[in-house]
């Protein structure tokens, strides 16, 4: 018999015995380890295990099955976005282009370093899928990516977060890896929210405004930043810092804008005949913002306040149409996670059908639409609908359907029983 059968079996990293009320599992090589260890060892392997998931180079969504192209890209998000064909394909090729400019500068191929990266301006209506759009661009090509808000950033010495911190996120979002987050994606929403309100420098809601814009600029023509490894609003100047460089970074800038179909308007008018002294101009009421959105230029985001030199930096103007009444219909019904089809799972759980008739489900869209928020107040409008069937529901055996309809225009939640109905 071995000898380490004949002493208390003791814990190989900590000296503990079995008589100490103490778990041992012995391994392969009659080693033994106590419960204490082995929880502890757990813990460190599960956070390291977890950094290295992240780390590691996966494949995106579109990547699993067959190489990406633009036109694979777009079919992809035709899945989980409607509409917006235009917007479709000018972003999948800007992320086909920022993967390729990536890979011919890892394998040094010529002439690589002399192309210059692309950002993107997108601008369109609040709700009309900006978001969604990049979201379903980075999880489909497996790419790090943060969404930041430029209402909460801004310029150094301001109170407000760092325009760098951005870049801290990203590396968070990579697991730690800057080499992986340097070649990742950053949208950020809401810059038309720092614009100078006019074309006058003087003009301003905020006078950090501007100084946010110039900050930005830093980030999005391709540099070596200095970043703060501390999390938080501020960092404290003598906070350990990491530095990471910007240049194969996509920069995704977005914002609503609102009010610049009246800037697009007012030059159309101007460069149409004149119809006389003194005549008036006016915004055409009956013309959709989709309209003056088709003929944007990049005059009209100067005007609108946004600093030349941070518009040279973006390259790529993509438009998102505002969305109709019918485009919020598709929406709630036809992509993979449409909401419906996630409530309807999520009622099958509670054990009975979910259904929505047409008439309810157009209801629906034109109480979005009249929130002015898009796509964004479906969920919120859902909650609302269902949220008493969804509490009660779980604990009715005998529910077999709920149905939401409308009764005299307005949209009313019905439910069938079995003992009633007699079959749902």
């Amino acid at each position: 018999m071995s000898e380490q059968h004949l002493n208390p079996p003791t814990c190989a990293l900590c000296g503990k015995t079995a008589d100490q009320s103490v778990l041992m599992a012995q391994g392969q090589t009659l080693n033994f380890i106590c419960s204490d260890c082995a929880r502890i060892a757990n813990d460190f392997f599960s956070e390291k295990l977890q950094k290295a998931e992240i780390k590691k180079e996966v494949k995106g969504e579109l990547d699993k099955k067959k190489r990406a192209t633009p036109a694979l890209i777009r079919e992809y998000l035709d899945d989980y976005i409607i509409e917006q064909d235009s917007a479709k394909k000018v972003l999948a090729t800007a992320v086909y282009n920022h993967m390729l400019r990536v890979k011919m500068k890892e394998e040094g191929r010529e002439g690589a370093d002399e192309i210059e990266k692309s950002n993107v301006l997108l601008v369109g209506p609040s709700g009309a899928g900006k978001t969604a759009l990049i979201k379903r661009l980075a999880k489909a090509m497996g790419l790090p990516f943060v969404i930041e808000d430029a209402t909460s950033m801004s310029a150094t010495g301001y109170v407000g977060r760092d325009p760098e911190a951005i870049l801290r996120d990203l590396v968070d979002a990579a697991g730690g890896d800057i080499d992986a987050a340097q070649k990742g994606i950053v949208y950020i929403d809401e810059i038309d929210k720092t614009s100078r309100k006019g074309e006058s420098p003087s003009v301003s809601a905020d006078p950090t405004h501007e100084s946010l814009q110039q900050a930005l600029l830093k980030l999005l023509e391709g540099s070596e930043v200095e970043v703060s490894a501390q999390k938080g609003t501020r960092h404290h100047p003598n906070a350990p810092t990491f530095k990471i460089n910007t240049e194969d970074i996509l920069f995704i800038v977005g914002g609503a804008f609102e009010g610049i179909e009246k800037i697009i308007a007012k030059r159309q008018k101007k460069n149409q005949a004149s119809v006389g002294l003194g005549s008036k101009l006016e915004l055409n009421k009956q013309k959709a913002i989709n309209e003056c959105l088709d003929d944007l230029q990049v005059d009209d985001l100067k005007k609108f306040g946004i600093l030349p030199e941070l518009l040279g930096r973006l390259p790529v103007i993509c438009k998102l149409k505002a969305l109709t009444d019918e485009s919020l219909v598709r929406i709630l019904t036809e992509p993979k996670n449409a909401l419906v089809k996630q409530y309807q799972t999520m009622f099958a759980e509670y054990g009975c059908r979910l259904d929505f008739s047409k008439e309810a489900l157009l209801a629906i869209a034109k109480r979005a639409n009249k929130k002015g928020t898009g796509a964004r107040a479906l969920r919120g409008l859902m909650e609302d609908i269902l949220g008493e069937a969804m509490y009660t529901a779980p604990g009715e055996e005998s529910l077999c359907e709920v149905l939401v309809d409308t009764i005299d225009g307005e949209i009313a939640v019905s439910k069938q029983y079995e003992e009633i109905e007699g079959v749902c």
